[in-house]
């Protein structure tokens, strides 16, 4: 059995969206980190970095914190969500990591210049504004020519897309100009198993 240890965030819907996607059994923690759950000496024992989401699976013993590597891990483990086909495989992994070392990072640095910083910074509000539309374009071009970011199948890259898009609507940072990718986020968006994942262990808001 996998223990998912999360909360209602970009990386956290990643995993939920993925284990539902995959039906892979699975016990659910709400780590609440407004309440300062990741701190505890009980979560830090999972990750030292204090960060969700976590898994721990009892079948395999294995304990893995990041995102990405959680993703590969699940689809491993199910069988699906990777191409079958090596250069398909390697589009998936390329675009996933992509995803874990720019798209995120610059995402969330300007969800902090924007939403949480304790006073503007407009050099580097602008600068992630700038940062976040260069991904948004990379992104809307890569779809322009494929319907998901592997090529022709869903795949665990589309999830770790999809976590970072899913907030960036719920905060408007519109990208609705980019058309490739504001289509390709309605059809993620439409699947069963995204629409309960984005749920778990709760919804998400512009608090």
């Amino acid at each position: 059995m996998i223990d998912l240890y999360t909360d209602s965030s970009p990386n956290g819907f990643k995993a939920t969206i993925a284990l539902e996607e995959l039906a892979l059994p699975y016990r659910l923690h709400h780590v609440r980190i407004g309440a300062g759950e990741h701190r505890s000496p009980e979560f830090l024992a999972l990750n030292p970095h204090g960060r969700i989401p976590v898994i721990t699976d009892d079948e395999t013993g294995v304990t893995l914190f990041e995102s990405a590597a959680i993703l590969l891990y699940l689809a491993e483990k199910a069988g699906r969500l990777l191409p079958a086909s090596a250069a398909a495989r390697w589009e998936a992994i390329k675009w996933l990591q992509f995803h874990a070392s720019s798209v995120g990072p610059i995402i969330g640095q300007r969800v902090h210049f924007e939403r949480f910083a304790d006073a503007p910074i407009p050099a580097a509000i602008e600068r992630y504004r700038r940062l976040t539309e260069d991904v948004f374009g990379v992104l809307d071009r890569r779809l322009a020519e494929h319907p998901y970011l592997a090529g022709d199948d869903y795949s665990i890259a589309d999830i770790a897309h999809f976590g970072w898009s899913h907030i960036a609507r719920i905060i408007e940072f519109d990208f609705s100009r980019h058309r490739h990718l504001s289509a390709w986020h309605e059809r993620i968006a439409a699947r069963p198993a995204v629409a309960r994942g984005i749920t778990l262990p709760a919804p998400a808001t512009d608090a």
